[in-house]
C-alpha cells in the first residue's frame, strides 16, 4: 500500500483557505496596479511550482489576461544561477507586461535570471508574483513585486511546491519532517 504524503509534514504553516484569500487580495493588488498603468498582463507562471498558485490567482481577475508557461532550471555546478530554458513561452515576450509566477523567492538567482531574460526578449516591464519568499536564504538582491507570505527558513512543500517530485499535490504549505529529506 503506498504512503499517505500528508504523514511526512510535522506542521501546517498556511491552509488551503488562507491560500486562497491572500490569492484574492493579491489579485486585487495586481489588478489595481496595472489598471492603473493601463495595461494588460502577460502572466507566466514558472513551470511546475506555480501552477496551483496561478491557477488560483488568476480566477480572481476581472480584466482580460494572457497567460502563458516557461520551465527553467539552473545550470548545475555553477554559482551565477545561468538558466538553462527547458520549454520556452508559446506566445511572444516583446514589448508586453510580463507578470511571472513563481512559487517561492529562495536564493533568488534563478528568478534574477529569469527576470532578466525577459528584458533580454524585449519585453517593456516585467514584474513578479511570489506564493512565498524565504529571504533568510537569499544570496541576490531580489523581491518579488506582489507577495504572499514570508516564511522561515524550513523545508516547505505542498501547493505546487515539492521534494522530489512529490508532495506538489497537498492543497496547503506544509513543513516537511526532517527524517524525511535527511536521510
Amino acid at each position: 500500500m503506498a504512503k499517505i504524503i500528508s504523514e511526512d509534514i510535522d506542521h501546517v504553516l498556511f491552509t488551503e483557505e488562507q491560500i486562497e484569500q491572500r490569492c484574492k487580495e493579491l489579485a486585487q493588488e495586481i489588478e489595481k496596479d496595472y489598471e492603473e498603468r493601463h495595461i494588460q498582463p502577460l502572466v507566466v507562471g514558472l513551470l511546475k511550482g506555480s501552477v496551483p498558485f496561478m491557477a488560483e490567482l488568476i480566477k480572481y481577475f476581472k480584466h482580460p489576461i494572457e497567460i502563458d508557461f516557461i520551465s527553467v532550471s539552473s545550470y548545475q555546478g555553477t554559482q551565477s544561477g545561468d538558466v538553462r530554458i527547458n520549454k520556452d513561452l508559446d506566445l511572444s515576450s516583446r514589448d508586453k507586461n510580463v507578470l511571472i509566477v513563481e512559487d517561492i523567492v529562495d536564493t533568488g538567482r534563478t528568478l534574477k535570471e529569469v527576470k532578466q531574460l525577459f528584458y533580454n526578449k524585449g519585453a517593456k516591464d516585467v514584474k513578479v508574483v511570489a506564493l512565498l519568499d524565504k529571504p533568510d536564504r537569499r544570496l541576490v538582491n531580489i523581491k518579488a513585486d506582489f507577495l504572499g507570505f514570508t516564511i522561515p527558513d524550513e523545508f516547505v512543500v505542498g501547493y505546487g511546491l515539492d521534494y522530489n517530485q512529490c508532495y506538489r499535490n497537498l492543497p496547503y504549505i506544509g513543513v516537511l519532517k526532517n527524517e524525511i529529506y535527511n536521510q
